[in-house]
């Protein structure tokens, strides 16, 4: 009798395992764009560690339209980065950045991914590129440290150590008003970047002309460093009065 209930205990086991591993496979990148049209290195995407908390912050910049934003995520960072059946969906809660302008996925992990994010556009699936979370073994360093030059006014310039924490592969530089409302987002290769002056800028987030900025009226300035595997190495963010 006893060797009957040990049969059918692990046969309750077995068909258990095969459950899980069959919701897992429906959950999973490469099932969710199966007979899809998408586009991949559409979604602008990139992640950090949280100052404090060194949460996992994954940052996105939503299109106009974009819907059924989701974020995908390996089991460690061990994995075929670019085999869609290692990332499983995480329904995490996405929160606005900038007033809504950007959105992140927040989250507390012991262990470092890939991770991707992905949305639905005009009838096709838009795809980040992968992003190696590095939370433990290289955490984002968060600091002030910008040269403001305004000596043209209403232009200032700001400026930036080159590649401080190595793996620089890209900047991108926000500039924000008092209410948090996006005026700027722009990509350079440089080490600098002039509001508004579009010259070294080789990718372009804002989607309205940008306000001329008002004397006396304070701004922050936010830049990230971003790798060539879209991990942000530095973020900085300083406040400034426009001259």
């Amino acid at each position: 009798m006893s060797k009957i209930k040990y049969i059918i205990v692990s046969f309750l086991v077995f068909t258990s395992c095969l459950n899980d591993n069959d919701d897992n496979l429906g959950n999973t990148l490469d099932v969710y764009i199966l007979n899809k049209s998408f586009e991949m290195g559409a979604v602008i995407a990139c992640a950090a560690s949280d100052a404090n908390t060194n949460e996992i912050l994954t940052f996105y910049y939503p299109e106009t339209g974009a819907t059924n934003i989701r974020f995908y995520e390996t089991q460690n960072a061990q994995v075929n980065k670019d085999d869609f059946s290692n990332y499983l969906l995480n329904e995490l809660h996405s929160e606005p950045v900038f007033n809504g302008y950007l959105g992140r996925f927040p989250q507390s992990s012991t262990t470092e991914k890939w991770v991707i994010v992905t949305f639905e556009l005009d009838g096709e699936i838009k795809i980040s590129n992968p992003i190696r979370v590095k939370h433990l073994t290289k955490s984002t360093v968060w600091n002030d440290e910008v040269a403001i030059d305004q000596s043209q006014s209403r232009m200032p310039n700001f400026a930036w150590e080159h590649n401080a924490f190595g793996d620089n592969a890209i900047y991108f530089q926000v500039i924000s008003d008092e209410q948090d409302n996006l005026l700027s987002g722009t990509y350079t290769y440089d080490n600098h970047f002039q509001y508004y002056d579009i010259s070294n800028v080789v990718l372009n987030v804002t989607t309205d002309a940008p306000p001329e900025l008002i004397i006396g009226s304070s701004y922050n300035f936010t830049l990230m460093d971003v790798s060539e595997d879209n991990w942000v190495n530095w973020v900085i963010q300083k406040t400034f009065d426009a001259q």
